[in-house]
């Protein structure tokens, strides 16, 4: 293929090559029908389909053709299940093959910084490994079948407040740690097809151009092998970004990114060798579908609605269930009140819009449910467009509420609170739908709440409910799911992939987001969601990963295979898990990594494992992690690489970041020791806490201090203790200063020497 593909490529001519690199149009690239390249189309669609109907709007926005809208990032990844996200994988990959579909624009596994970014429902989370781990498994399930994906939006991609021309300024750390790191699992793991630039600039240069991104780490350092596409428009100098490492330009540019290219090319700034190289890896992709392509292929809409409604049951999120008023009986009579049992907020806005195959609601679902058992009765409760209180519906609410055993309020954030485009600017629910639930809390206590939601709200009427349903934005069949969770057929086992703040003001970007003009500077660095929350003691209102269930979990029995391992070793740990309750369910088991003392700044632990288990009534079973070198590492500025340090590192499991049940110690040593270069600045601390001068270095400074006045002020007990604290932090060239001329420059020098020659091996220290 790849020799066919370069004659191909010499076959063309240079402007056919410098076209070949924009869109056709809107949704197609480019075709050459004269060497047989046909032209392909791509789409929108992490969770769904979304393409457009022939001779609707170009943007397609509108008009889509029917497909099966699963669940939203921000609820799939709530599943905590690697196999449940395949499966949609496989099922958006079939659709994609039945509708001539060669690439699908997703997943988008960007960082939840913010819980007010309009776009946090098409991501998976605020934690690098889970977001990576649910990107890979989506991209494995859609490429399976023949179809490729476009992993997006690479990178630092985290507001959409002047998303085309702002400027992420953030540390190496940060970079690599969180924002690259829900990437770099993805692509090493499952080879998308395609990754997709962002708009924006990264510390000072666009991602569409950014050489460091798009070659040097995402292709020299993880190996990535598929073509780079542009966000739609996201281009800045067509040139800038080929040199790059941007091979396409999205939507077609009209000759514009052609015409320049040549003119690059023409005046030697731009070699046509990369040209061609961009060439080949775009008919790579296109060829790779074209071999794959099966115009047979259809897909059974009511199976693939039955797995959208299996899905969004197991990624809703059961946050409370005071008094168990939790699972209901079919009995009785129960209220559903609310526009949203009616009139489902089932997606985002924007981009990932799909026209959905059949649609459910929840009334109907919760009917159908207590046909012939249970009386059911409806009131609306609030308008959906309007925050404006209604006073008929809130008499009408209150009416229906008090006929009934228990009020189902159906809540959450209205399509115009949400979307791409823009941000949200507080957490807030509509105050309608606030003074609903006061309304009913005067005639109802056993209220519960199903929130439909792309992200975190904040909940001061939490108090007055006493059950809670998080279902996200939960697809074409939340309906079902929601009626199957409420009633007890399904037992919910969703967790929470990003942290609720108790107020919008406790999240660590508060101060910084979305910034100034086109400048955000993530100061908050590495401590994202959960990482700042625990470490700096900050008590959300739900952590990361919390979730209940109708039955109950013991963990025992935790084992680390070794007390000791290096840094390349593998580590294996196992836990037992038992359902205790009397129902089947489903737990995730969650592993955090704590390293006990560093000498960078590290959060107080991370997610480094997670396995979801299904267990009958007292059912025992036992969960296996392994924990590479990754699971223990900090990127290192100066090696400019993963480090582990030598030490003592805690294995933590439990069902959230902040439960905690079982712990275990493991000492692992680094095989790699930074140097330390000595120079007159190094502090006597730093060079005795060295592993390879600790053993030399004390005779080295012995002799420079044996006539200072040092020795004699620190005879005493207190006086070496106030010695050593100074002496910790005081660089060399300070000795030679306070030695009252008994030190000279050159016997600084000579020490200095001394010390760095024992890294280098060129000789050792004498008395």
């Amino acid at each position: 293929m790849e020799r066919h593909l370069k004659e191909l490529v010499q076959q063309m001519t240079l402007e056919e090559k410098a076209s070949f690199c924009s869109g056709l149009d809107f949704w197609h690239l480019q075709g050459l029908e004269r060497l047989g390249i046909p032209s392909v189309m791509v789409t929108d669609g992490p969770h769904g389909l979304r393409k457009q109907a022939e001779g609707t709007d170009h943007l397609g926005l509108f008009n889509s053709v029917p497909a099966t809208c699963f669940p939203s990032a921000a609820g799939l990844a709530c599943s905590w299940d690697r196999d449940l996200i395949q499966q949609v994988g496989e099922a958006l990959g079939e659709e994609c093959q039945a509708e001539n579909v060669a690439v699908l624009l997703g997943p988008g596994a960007n960082i939840k910084r913010s819980p007010l970014c309009g776009r946090n429902f098409e991501y998976f989370s605020e934690d690098p490994y889970l977001s990576s781990q649910m990107a890979a498994n989506h991209i494995k399930g859609v490429q399976s079948k023949g179809v490729g994906t476009s992993l997006k939006h690479f990178a630092v991609n985290n507001q959409e407040h002047r998303r085309m021309t702002t400027n992420a300024e953030l540390s190496e750390r940060a970079l690599r740690e969180i924002y690259l790191a829900s990437f770099e699992g993805a692509v090493k793991e499952a080879q998308p097809w395609t990754v997709m630039s962002s708009y924006n600039k990264v510390n000072g240069t666009f991602a569409s151009e950014n050489p460091r991104l798009l070659n040097e780490i995402l292709r020299d350092e993880w190996g990535f092998e598929g073509f780079v596409v542009s966000d739609w428009g996201a281009v800045n100098e067509r040139d800038d970004a080929l040199k790059a490492g941007l091979d396409l330009e999205m939507p077609a540019s009209y000759g514009g990114g052609k015409s320049k290219i040549l003119q690059a090319i023409q005046n030697g700034s731009l070699s046509e060798e990369t040209l061609d190289q961009a060439v080949r890896r775009i008919l790579t992709i296109v060829f790779r579908f074209v071999d794959s392509r099966d115009e047979n292929v259809t897909f059974d809409k009511e199976a693939h609605h039955d797995l959208a409604r299996q899905v969004a049951s197991e990624c809703m999120v059961l946050l409370k269930n005071e008094d168990s008023i939790l699972p209901l009986d079919k009995k009785g009579s129960v209220s559903v009140i609310g526009a949203f049992a009616t009139q489902p907020r089932y997606q985002g806005g924007g981009s990932s819009h799909v026209n959905p195959t059949k649609l459910e609601n929840s009334l109907e679902e919760i009917e159908k449910k207590c046909a012939g058992k249970a009386n059911v009765l409806y009131a609306k409760g609030y308008d959906v467009d309007s925050d404006q209180t209604n006073e008929v519906l809130l008499t009408e609410a209150k009416e229906a509420a008090i006929q009934t055993d228990v009020a189902i309020l159906f809540l959450g954030l209205p399509d115009r609170y949400e979307s791409e485009g823009y941000d949200r600017a507080h957490l807030n629910i509509p105050a309608n739908q606030v003074e609903l639930i006061e309304a009913v809390y005067e005639v109802q206590k056993n209220i519960i709440v199903v929130l439909s939601n792309g992200a975190p709200i904040e909940m001061p009427w939490l108090c007055k409910v006493k059950g809670l349903l998080e279902g996200y934005l939960g697809g074409q069949a939340l309906g079902g799911a929601v009626a199957d969770l409420l009633f007890g057929d399904v037992n919910p086992s969703g967790k929470l992939a990003e942290t609720f703040p108790q107020k919008l003001s406790d999240n660590p970007s508060y101060l910084f987001f979305p910034g100034e003009g086109d400048r955000v500077e993530y100061k908050e660095d590495i401590f994202v969601g959960y990482r700042y929350y625990d470490t700096k003691q900050v008590e959300p209102l739900f952590p990361f990963g919390y979730g209940l269930s109708y039955t109950n979990f013991n963990y025992s029995n935790l084992t680390v295979d070794k007390s000791e391992a290096q840094e390349t070793d593998l580590v294996t740990v196992t836990v037992d898990v038992t359902n205790t309750g009397t129902l089947a369910g489903k737990e995730v088991v969650q592993l955090y990594v704590k390293d006990v003392q560093s000498s960078v700044v590290r959060p107080e632990k991370e997610l480094k494992g997670f396995v979801k288990v299904r267990l009958e009534a007292g059912e025992t079973k036992t969960v296996t992690f392994t924990l590479d070198k990754r699971a223990f590492a900090f990127y290192n500025t100066e090696l400019q690489d993963w480090n582990v340090e030598t030490g003592e590192f805690k294995i933590l499991v439990g069902k959230s970041s902040r439960d905690i049940l079982l712990s275990e110690s493991i000492k692992v040593v680094s095989l790699r020791t930074p140097k330390l270069s000595v120079h007159r600045n190094t502090t006597v601390g730093d060079i005795l806490s060295d592993p390879i001068l600790a053993s030399v270095a004390p005779q080295v400074l012995a002799k420079l201090n044996e006539n200072t006045p040092f020795v004699s002020a620190a005879e005493d007990e207190e006086g070496s203790e106030m010695m050593a604290a100074m002496m910790k932090y005081m660089p060399l060239r300070a000795l030679v200063g306070f030695s009252q001329g008994t030190i000279t420059e050159e016997q600084l020098q000579e020490a200095i020497d001394q010390l760095n020659a024992v890294y280098e091996g060129e000789g050792t220290t004498s008395e």
